[in-house]
């Protein structure tokens, strides 16, 4: 069995080889020459040969046969923007890192915060559920962030498209409207923390802090941010669990536990006094 396809191998082999040698001789020889003084190619429907095909002996009778002598490229499809692939390139790119972006450099984590703190406060456990809450944030982060995105497009992305601004520039250009954002949020004390764990010098010009220091000062002050209002939030939820308590201490119902009880009076309070116009309402105003 292995001979006999050792054998076919060889035969197909051989059968190549003959096919190969056959088109080597069958080809007809084809001789290339330099042609100085070459004559303009006509315009535009015309065309580039005077005499039908035929042989020639010289350079001179060359230029009158019917061959393509003289080639014009005339290229004019570029109209500054970006190509198909380049543009797709660059939209996975930021597909990449949109979640990086959205979670060190935007509203969304004060937010998120918030709103995780105003449910743990209300003792309801998954109600409003984290896609309800993650979903609210966004929307939230891009009602806020509409004014910075706008500036990007304008001022970045399409200067860059219609060929305008070179990578590096339309990179300077997009992150300015981002670190205007983000510099009056920031709290000095946390950009000189980090100015100083870096060793560096800074006179307080947002043009000198380096984005390396700007984007975890941003975020400390975010967090610092965030937690006090989650505090705020839940003073009165938890002046309601004390009432609670000690009324089924003084009833004697130690067994019964209080969060059980008070659940149904924080949700009244909060829906009483609107509590969610309130959080967000005023979580919105802290950015403007």
């Amino acid at each position: 069995m292995m001979g006999f396809k050792r054998n076919c191998k060889r035969i197909v082999t051989v059968i190549c080889l003959l096919v190969t040698v056959g088109i080597l001789c069958i080809q007809d020889t084809l001789t290339v020459r330099a042609i100085e003084d070459r004559p303009e190619a006509g315009s535009q429907g015309e065309r580039t040969y005077i005499d039908p095909p035929g042989t020639y002996d010289n350079p001179e009778d060359a230029n009158r046969m019917n061959t393509a002598n003289t080639v014009t490229f005339t290229y004019d499809g570029d109209n500054g923007e970006l190509n198909g692939e380049l543009r797709i390139l660059i939209t996975l790119t930021l597909i990449a890192i949109a979640p990086l972006i959205i979670l060190l450099m935007t509203s969304f984590t004060r937010i998120i915060i918030v709103l995780h703190f105003t449910r743990a406060a209300l003792n309801t456990q998954t109600a409003p559920p984290n896609q309800i809450l993650i979903g609210l944030a966004l929307i939230l982060t891009f009602f806020i962030m509409e004014p910075t995105i706008e500036r990007i497009n304008e001022e970045a992305i399409q200067p860059f498209e219609a060929g305008e601004l070179t990578q590096e520039e339309a990179f300077e250009a997009g992150i300015q409207p981002l670190r205007e954002f983000m510099y009056p949020q920031t709290q000095v004390k946390d950009a000189e923390l980090f100015m100083d764990i870096a060793g560096r010098e800074w006179d307080g010009d947002i043009e000198t802090i380096p984005n390396s220091v700007l984007i975890p000062s941003f975020m400390l002050s975010e967090l610092r941010i965030a937690f006090w209002i989650g505090f705020m939030i839940y003073i009165p939820f938890i002046v309601i669990d004390m009432v609670v308590a000690s009324t089924l201490m003084g009833m004697g119902m130690m067994m019964l536990p209080p969060t059980t009880i008070s659940m149904p009076f924080k949700i009244l309070l909060f829906v009483i006094a609107d509590g969610w116009n309130l959080v967000i309402g005023n979580l919105v105003r802290t950015f403007y």
